[in-house]
């Protein structure tokens, strides 16, 4: 952090207290990692700031991540990928399996998804990974905290 009044809201790494479970910087060591969180922000790094996290994919996993069924009773959130091709940014590059409830989604293009509070959604996973994903989550919370299903 540097010493001018306003360099603390800048934020060049991820450095949560405790990385959330299932993020792909947890699963494997680092030469086996399909992708690695980049950023990671919440009260407790910078404090009155929302949660934020983001993360670079590059090769596809069968892995779930970054996390398991769950929901945010406490906050809407939003979810988003998108592509690395300079030529059509809309390309999302792969190919990326999302979960809202019951409901199957396969992403192609690059997107944002809105996710109400209460719904359940995820896991994730990257089916097919051509050029580098990048995923952001973000929310209206200082905190990032997951409320599972009564059966997990």
């Amino acid at each position: 952090m540097d010493n001018t009044k306003y360099g603390k809201y800048i934020i060049t790494e991820a450095k949560p207290p405790l990385p959330p479970p299932g993020t792909p910087s947890h699963q494997k060591p680092k030469g086996e990692r399909a992708g690695e969180m980049v950023l990671f922000v919440t009260d407790e790094i910078l404090k009155g700031a929302f949660y934020l996290n983001c993360a670079l994919i590059w090769k596809a996993s069968d892995s779930g991540s970054p996390g398991i069924r769950h929901a945010h009773n406490d906050y809407d959130e939003y979810v988003g990928f998108m592509g690395s091709n300079p030529d059509d940014p809309h390309d999302l590059c792969g190919e990326v399996e999302f979960w809202m409830d019951d409901e199957k989604h396969m992403l192609t293009k690059s997107c944002a998804i809105f996710i109400p509070k209460g719904l359940m959604h995820c896991p994730i996973y990257f089916r097919r990974v051509d050029r580098p994903m990048f995923y952001f989550s973000t929310a209206p919370s200082l905190i990032y905290g997951k409320d599972l299903p009564k059966s997990a």
